[in-house]
């Protein structure tokens, strides 16, 4: 079972939203509350697989939980599913600056809400289609690209970086091979020690890091 941790300051949202997942055979709401300093808390006592944390919230803005959460975990942080109203690029930006594996607007469909916490439990960042091209460009703008002959960040070989930067390109594990000439099992192996080494928890943080230290442009 995933264990889902609700954060919303309104009750008809976290209402609806645990009416959802508890139609799912495979996912448990294990509890909610309505602001970032609770579920900063009850991350610690519930330790939940996936957060799903909205942005604005009176008693304690979802950014600043979502970075507490990540940097304040001991072992493995859960994944932040960033679910919000408002589809706004310094939100989405925050949200994936702080450590968010994901971000959904509010009007997102039920399945795909379910989908997108399977897919963050699994390992797999998630940003909703409509704003993934405008997050890509403004992560590049915000980083010059590295300078040539420079060392590689993170401490990664030269086939790790090749395969982060053609992750970042929006490529799968078994494009990466093909355009590599390896195994699929290669190119997932090269991958986890990178994300180890980087200390990325899945994929988009991954992609989000390339693009911070400039070792992918679009």
């Amino acid at each position: 079972m995933i264990r889902v941790l609700l954060v919303d300051d309104q009750a008809v949202v976290r209402a609806g939203f645990r009416v959802i997942l508890n139609l799912t055979s495979d996912i448990e709401v294990v509890g909610e509350c309505g602001d970032g300093p609770g579920a900063v808390e009850l991350v610690r006592t519930l330790r939940p697989d996936v957060v799903c944390m909205d942005v604005r919230m009176p008693g304690g803005d979802g950014l600043t939980a979502t970075r507490q959460i990540v940097e304040g975990a001991t072992g493995t942080a859960p994944a932040v599913l960033v679910v919000t109203t408002f589809d706004l690029d310094e939100y989405v930006f925050g949200a994936l600056e702080a450590g968010a594996s994901g971000f959904v607007l509010k009007d997102t469909e039920p399945d795909d809400l379910a989908d997108a916490i399977r897919r963050l439990a699994n390992g797999y960042g998630l940003v909703d289609q409509t704003v993934t091209r405008r997050v890509i460009h403004e992560f590049a703008r915000r980083r010059p690209p590295r300078p040539r002959g420079g060392e590689d960040p993170g401490g990664l070989t030269a086939r790790e970086t090749d395969i982060v930067r053609l992750l970042a390109q929006g490529m799968s594990n078994g494009e990466i091979a093909g355009a590599l000439h390896i195994e699929t099992t290669t190119v997932k192996s090269h991958l986890g020690r990178a994300m180890t080494k980087i200390g990325a928890r899945d994929r988009l943080q991954t992609v989000v890091w390339a693009y911070q230290q400039g070792v992918a442009t679009p």
